[in-house]
C-alpha cells in the first residue's frame, strides 16, 4: 500500500482533524448558548437538555456501523456523503423555530458527523506506516481534545456578539473546505465498495440498536422528572432497554455480517480499554457539560468569559497529545499515563468541587490545566489502545467502537450529571431552608436589611418585607444549585476512584521489530 508523503500527508493530518474537531466541537458548542436558546424557544433548561443528548443519541447510533457503512458505500463516498450532510443539518439547525424542530436537525447532525470521527481517524491511520500510528494517535487526540473544550469558546463569542443561530451556521463554511481537501487530496482505497453486492444491510441490528440507545437516553433523561419507576413511562423505557440490548447482542454475534462487530470484545485489551474509554467520556463531557452553566449561572462570567477560561489551557494539550503519541511510538509503556491520569482526574473533581460563587474567569485556570493535563494523559493512551492487540482486518470495528463507547460515556454523564445536579439542589435548598426561620438571628438580620433598603426605594414598609423574602428565596435557590454543581465534579471524582483499581488489568503485548513487520504487511492485505 502506498502511502501519502509529504504536503499530501499534511492536508490529509488537516483535514482528518478539522473533521474531528468540528464533529466534536458540536457536542458542547451549545453549552454556552442553552439559557439564549432557551428564552428564544421558550423551552424549559430540563428540555433545552435535549438539544445536547439528541446529537449524542444520534452519534452513540451511527459511530459503531461506520466500520460497515464505509465498507458497503466506499469509505471516501461515505465521508464525504456524511460531511454533506452535517453541514446541510448544521443549517436547518440555525434556522429552526421550535425546541423541537432544532432537537430533530441536531440528531440528523448527529448522523452526518458521528461518521466523521470513526472514518476521519481511519484515514488518519491509513496515511501512517504501522509503527508510527502512537503518533497518528496524537495528532488525533488533538481533535478530542479540541473540539470540547473549543466549543464553548466559539459559542460564546457568537452568543454575545452575534445570535444563537450562528453556532451551527459557523459549520457551513468549514464543511465547504473539508469537503474540496477531501475530493482533491484524499485517494479511494483499492476495491473500496467493490464487495458492496456480496454485503447484507443489517437491518434488525440496525433497530436493536436504536431501540437499546433511545431507551436508555430517554430513562436518562426523563427518569428524575417522571419519578423513575413510579412511572409507566420509565419502566416501558426499562423495558425497551434490556429487551433491546439483549436482541442486540445477540443478532450481532450470531451473523455473518453484522452492523456492528460485538465479536471483537473477546479481546480482554480491547474489552478494558473500553472500559476506561467509557468513563474517560463521562468525565470529558461532564466536566464541561456542568462548568459553563455553573459559571455562568453562579459566578456570573459572559459566555464569552466561559469560553476563554476554558480555552487557555486547551492548548496545553494540543502540546501534551503529540509528545505523549512519540513516546508510544518509541516503545514507551501506556500504563503510567493512564494511572496519572486518573489521579490527575480524581483530583480535578475534588478541586472543582471547592470552588466559591467569587471566583472569576481566571481563578478557574487551575482547575482546568488539571483538567486538560488529565484528559491527554488518559485518552491519548486508550486511542492507541483501541487497536492494540487486534487484527488488522478488525481496526475499523475496534475504531468504531471506541468513539461509541466514548461518545456514549459522554451522553451519560451529561444525563446523569442533569439529574444528579436537580436531586442535589432540591436537597440542598431544603437543608437552607430549614435555617430560615424566625427563631435565627442571622435570617432576621438580613430580611431586615434588604426590608430597610427596599422600603428606602419604594417608600412601602410592607410590600417591602415580602419583596426581601423573595430575594433570599432566590438567595437560597441559588446557593442551592451551586453546592449541587459542585457535589457533580465530586462526583466524577468517585467515578474514577471506583474505576482506578481495574487500570491494572490492562495488558499491551510489547511487539518486537519482527511483529511490526508482519503487522505492516498484514495490514496491507487487509486495505
Amino acid at each position: 500500500m502506498t502511502r501519502p508523503q509529504g504536503f499530501a500527508k499534511f492536508i490529509i493530518v488537516i483535514t482528518t482533524i478539522t473533521a474531528a474537531v468540528m464533529e466534536l466541537l458540536d457536542t458542547t458548542i451549545v453549552n454556552v448558548a442553552l439559557n439564549q436558546i432557551s428564552g428564544a424557544l421558550g423551552a424549559t433548561i430540563e428540555d433545552i437538555a435535549w438539544v445536547i443528548t439528541s446529537y449524542a443519541i444520534a452519534n452513540v447510533i451511527i459511530i459503531p456501523m461506520t466500520g460497515f457503512l464505509g465498507e458497503y458505500f466506499g469509505r471516501k463516498n461515505y465521508y464525504l456523503g456524511s460531511m454533506i450532510l452535517f453541514g446541510i443539518a448544521s443549517y436547518f439547525c440555525g434556522m429552526s423555530e421550535t425546541l423541537w424542530e432544532l432537537v430533530f436537525w441536531r440528531f440528523i447532525q448527529g448522523i452526518g458527523g458521528g461518521a466523521l470521527l470513526s472514518t476521519s481517524q481511519a484515514i488518519l491511520f491509513d496515511a501512517f506506516e504501522p509503527e508510527d500510528r502512537p503518533m497518528a494517535s496524537g495528532f488525533f487526540g488533538m481533535g478530542i481534545i479540541l473540539g470540547p473544550s473549543l466549543g464553548p469558546v466559539l459559542g460564546g463569542y457568537l452568543v454575545d456578539n452575534f445570535h444563537w443561530s450562528d453556532i451551527f451556521l459557523v459549520n457551513i463554511p468549514i464543511c465547504i473546505i473539508a469537503v474540496v481537501l477531501t475530493v482533491v487530496y484524499i485517494d479511494r482505497k483499492e476495491g473500496e465498495g467493490a464487495n458492496r453486492r456480496n454485503m447484507e444491510i443489517d437491518y434488525l441490528g440496525i433497530i436493536f440498536l436504536m431501540v437499546t440507545v433511545g431507551a436508555l437516553q430517554f430513562m436518562l433523561e426523563k427518569g428524575e422528572s417522571e419519578g423513575w419507576f413510579d412511572s409507566k413511562l420509565i419502566n416501558i423505557c426499562a423495558f425497551l432497554f434490556v429487551t433491546g440490548l439483549a436482541a442486540f447482542i445477540y443478532r450481532e454475534t450470531s451473523i455473518d455480517q453484522p452492523v456492528v462487530n460485538l465479536r471483537i470484545f473477546k479481546n480482554q485489551t480491547f474489552t478494558m480499554s473500553s472500559i476506561f474509554t467509557l468513563v474517560g467520556g463521562f468525565g470529558l463531557f461532564t466536566s464541561v457539560f456542568v462548568y459553563p452553566i455553573m459559571v455562568q449561572r453562579i459566578n456570573g462570567l459572559t459566555p464569552t468569559e466561559t469560553g476563554l477560561s476554558l480555552m487557555v489551557p486547551t492548548f496545553l494539550g494540543v502540546f501534551l497529545f503529540p509528545m505523549i503519541g512519540r513516546f508510544l511510538s518509541k516503545g514507551g509503556k501506556p500504563l503510567p499515563f493512564m494511572i496519572s491520569g486518573i489521579l490527575i482526574y480524581i483530583i480535578f473533581g475534588f478541586v472543582g468541587g471547592e470552588s466559591t460563587s467569587d471566583m472569576g474567569r481566571w481563578d478557574f485556570f487551575p482547575m482546568q490545566m488539571l483538567r486538560v493535563i488529565g484528559v491527554s494523559f488518559l485518552q491519548m493512551p486508550l486511542i492507541n489502545q483501541a487497536v492494540a492487540g487486534l487484527k488488522p482486518n478488525e481496526y475499523a470495528a475496534g475504531i468504531s467502537l471506541t468513539n461509541m463507547i466514548r461518545q456514549l460515556g459522554g451522553a451519560f454523564g451529561i444525563a446523569v450529571a442533569n439529574n444528579y445536579a436537580t436531586t442535589r439542589a432540591a436537597q440542598h435548598r431544603s437543608d437552607l431552608l430549614s435555617n430560615i426561620t424566625a427563631e435565627n438571628p442571622l435570617f432576621q438580620q438580613r430580611w431586615q436589611g434588604l426590608s430597610q433598603t427596599m422600603a428606602q426605594k419604594t417608600g412601602q414598609l410592607i410590600e417591602s418585607g415580602n419583596i426581601a423574602y423573595k430575594q433570599i428565596d432566590l438567595m437560597v435557590t441559588k446557593q442551592a444549585y451551586y453546592l449541587a454543581y459542585l457535589d457533580t465534579f465530586r462526583l466524577v471524582s468517585i467515578i474514577f476512584i471506583l474505576i482506578f483499581p481495574f487500570v491494572f488489568l490492562i495488558k499491551t503485548p510489547k511487539k518486537t521489530t519482527v511483529d511490526v513487520a508482519k503487522l505492516a504487511k498484514a495490514s496491507e492485505e487487509a486495505h
